[in-house]
């Protein structure tokens, strides 16, 4: 979205983009969504501090199991409330503790912010809330 308060084009800075994520991340846990989710982050451009005019979100969302497709999770998700576009990845809990071993999964882990977490309810251990949070 782009914000327009004079002729210059602006984009949204990152904390504007954090509270939006926050905000959507708390209505969609509200929501009681199934699958459960444990928790909802961002990473990428946003999460490093290097954003830019036109960047995206990048989102990742945990949920307890899914059997739906992969490359369909994200469909249930109504990413139209954030200020700039997104790109979510949803993962359950077992795929989340594979892909952090792999490049991808670990720079992911690296550098995301996370917003919303159940991790800690439900009886989940204190090592499967590290599994999370590094």
């Amino acid at each position: 979205m782009q914000f327009w308060t004079s002729s210059v084009r602006t984009w949204p800075d990152r904390a504007t983009v954090d509270r939006a994520v926050r905000a959507w991340a708390a209505a969609l846990a509200e929501g009681q969504p199934q699958p459960p989710i444990r928790c909802v982050g961002y990473f990428g451009s946003y999460a490093r501090g290097d954003w830019g005019f036109g960047s995206d979100i990048d989102l990742i969302v945990i949920v307890e199991e899914d059997s739906t497709p992969w490359m369909l999770r994200p469909l249930r998700y109504d990413t139209i409330s954030l200020p700039v576009p997104s790109d979510l990845l949803v993962y359950t809990v077992a795929e989340w503790a594979k892909i952090r071993q792999e490049p991808f999964g670990a720079q992911i882990a690296r550098e995301v912010v996370w917003v919303y977490s159940n991790c800690n309810r439900r009886g989940v251990r204190s090592a499967d809330h590290r599994r999370f949070h590094p």
